[in-house]
């Protein structure tokens, strides 16, 4: 990694530990799998605040492009579980996608995939976008 360790705005942090609640129940082993390996990868997450954050990290609303060395390149958008739409290139940041990059920043890599068919991805760029999360909770 990069930083050596995943980074998140305040916002980002408190909406994924909020989303991973919501989604505790899934039948879904390899998505439950994710989510524990999100939250073990959070746990040791450096917290910043929104002026802090540099620009390269993935967090939510990040349009980030991924490439392999097999030659598979895709530009997705992170948007919260309510937003994902795979036809507009939009996935949740609790999919299993969404969780393995965010936090992470450009240059840095992940392996993505089942056993047997594991692809070795590159985060090429990292865009932010002006939309924020704006949260209502007392810190």
């Amino acid at each position: 990694m990069k930083y050596g360790s995943l980074i998140f705005k305040k916002e980002n942090f408190v909406m994924i530990k909020y989303y991973q609640e919501m989604n505790g129940m899934l039948e879904n082993y390899v998505h439950k799998n994710t989510l524990d390996i999100l939250t073990d990868n959070m746990s040791e997450a450096l917290i910043v605040d929104r002026d802090d954050i540099p620009t390269d990290i993935v967090q939510i609303y990040s349009t980030v492009t991924l490439s392999s060395t097999c030659g598979w390149h895709e530009t997705l958008q992170l948007v919260p579980p309510y937003e994902e739409n795979i036809k507009n290139d939009k996935i949740s940041v609790i999919s299993t996608l969404g969780a393995s990059v965010v936090g992470l920043s450009e240059g840095d890599t992940i392996r993505y995939g089942l056993t047997g068919n594991v692809l070795l991805l590159k985060i090429e760029k990292v865009v932010q976008s002006r939309t924020q999360i704006e949260l209502n909770i007392s810190e």
